[in-house]
């Protein structure tokens, strides 16, 4: 396990000042997993302004994070890089030991108790895995790397659980979610993100509280379930608990036994849709523009005098609903946009010619192109078995935009040979119809009608735009 110097120095410093010090939560889990923790939390008995003194007196900078509740953060110092430069300060949260009574808004305690007993701080956590703490057991602490070099603490059975890759909650589960109710979805992503089952009392409890998500902050439940989607068994995950999940995305329900009765599914909506997620690369806005993009289907859905099922216009559908429920999760612009044109051009048809691909990469730029295109081909595989020919074309077509980009091939206006410029030097007016004639000449460069080449495009410019009075000062 990769060492974590700055924790390591913050326990030696509380234990050097006469109290005790433990990792505890996610980056004990992780250890016990053989993982590197990606940071450090540690639980003291020191109080907050004790802490504070301790850290500040060896020169580290505090910010009370939020003393009210037993929190500091301990600015502690980076190893400099491989070239020697230093890095930005390592942010260490330290906690004094506690007890929390009353969640009066399912998410934040009325009250929080600062106690001396570890198991009982212990006792407060979500699910016996991260309710595990452990510190060095030699006074000289910098000195020991191995585990069992490590005190454990796990009164509530967590490394058991975690041998038997399950998901329980500390004591009373129907509490801990009275509690808190953001746990819900954070046991839901530890199943995905983790392939652990949750024990049956704890999958019971789950059910049985999801209505009290709706408590939860939007940016909360956001974070969590992107986080959700990027994990191994997201699948398994959202068939599971649709229900539970429907309380914060209910489009997801009408989906749920949605038949498309048409010989190019053999999956109902939701199960192809829990597919298409799995199927595309584990990229937040990748696997939530998947995880949406049939949302539309069955408001559009219509039976033929076959008994063929069809869903004209789905996609506009899918991205109305999208684009509210984006919104009503506070997702970044950055992911809203660029979700919504996966949904978008989903199902548009993509011709494998040059001029077809250099439009799209035109379009939706490389990297929205690519994502598109690993959309379809999740797309496609999550379809009937006959229904699954156009992989090899997703194939090739990736392969044209592929050698499009290596070769320096001209798509936008920016790879195009001439400039606003250079037309307004030949006689031209600025304004709308200016741009209006690059894009004329860019289109005519992608259908390889004109080489991207100055003197023909000027040429071309010369002959057939300037005889158009508008372009004309």
């Amino acid at each position: 396990m990769k060492r974590i110097p700055q924790a390591e120095q913050a326990l030696a410093l509380l234990r050097a000042a006469g109290h005790q010090g433990w990792l505890v939560g996610g980056c004990v889990r992780d250890f016990s997993m053989g993982k590197t923790p990606h940071d450090a939390d540690i639980a003291a008995s020191s109080l907050p302004a004790e802490t504070k003194a301790i850290f500040e007196a060896a020169g580290y900078p505090v910010i009370e994070t939020g003393l009210q509740h037993g929190t500091v953060t301990v600015l502690m110092p980076a190893e400099p890089d491989a070239a020697g430069q230093s890095a930005a300060p390592v942010p260490l949260e330290i906690t004094t030991f506690r007890k929390e009574t009353g969640y009066a808004d399912h998410r934040h305690p009325d009250a929080v108790v600062f106690t001396d007993s570890l198991e009982e701080d212990l006792a407060r956590r979500d699910f016996t895995i991260n309710a595990m703490a452990m510190c060095p057991v030699s006074e000289d602490l910098l000195q020991h790397r191995e585990a069992d070099a490590y005190d454990f603490r796990d009164p509530f059975g967590g490394l058991a659980d975690l041998e038997d890759r399950i998901i329980r909650c500390v004591g009373d589960p129907a509490r801990r979610f009275e509690e808190d109710a953001l746990r819900i979805l954070r046991a839901l992503r530890f199943a995905s993100v983790l392939r652990f089952t949750i024990e049956p009392e704890t999958k019971a409890a789950l059910f049985a509280a999801k209505e009290s998500l709706r408590y939860v902050s939007a940016e909360r439940i956001a974070e969590e379930l992107l986080k959700l989607l990027c994990g191994p068994t997201a699948e398994q995950v959202l068939l599971e608990y649709a229900d539970i999940l429907g309380v914060v995305l209910p489009e997801l329900l009408p989906m749920k036994g949605f038949q498309q009765h048409t010989h190019h599914h053999i999956y109902d909506v939701l199960v192809h849709t829990a597919k298409v997620v799995s199927g595309v690369p584990a990229e937040p806005v990748l696997r939530l523009a998947a995880l949406c993009h049939d949302w539309g289907k069955p408001r559009t859905f219509t039976l033929d005098e076959k008994g063929c099922g069809h869903f004209y216009g789905h996609p506009k559908h899918s991205v109305l609903l999208a684009e509210a429920a984006f919104q009503r999760l506070k997702l970044s612009c950055a992911i809203q946009d660029t979700a919504l044109a996966l949904i978008r051009y989903h199902d548009v048809w993509i011709d494998d010619n040059q001029r077809s691909v250099k439009r799209w990469l035109n379009k939706l730029g490389p990297e929205q192109f690519f994502l598109l295109m690993a959309l379809k081909k999740a797309d496609n595989r999550a379809q009937s078995p006959a229904s699954q020919g156009r992989l090899d074309l997703y194939d090739r077509i990736e392969e044209r935009a592929r050698t499009i980009l290596e070769e320096g091939q001209c798509f936008t206006l920016k790879d195009l040979a001439i400039t606003g410029r250079d037309l307004l030097s030949l006689g031209m007016k600025p304004g709308p119809a200016l741009g209006k004639a690059l894009y004329a000449l860019l289109e005519l460069v992608m259908e390889e009608t004109l080489p991207n080449d100055r003197a023909a495009l000027l040429q071309h410019a010369q002959n057939h735009l300037l005889s158009q009075g508008d372009l004309l000062p």
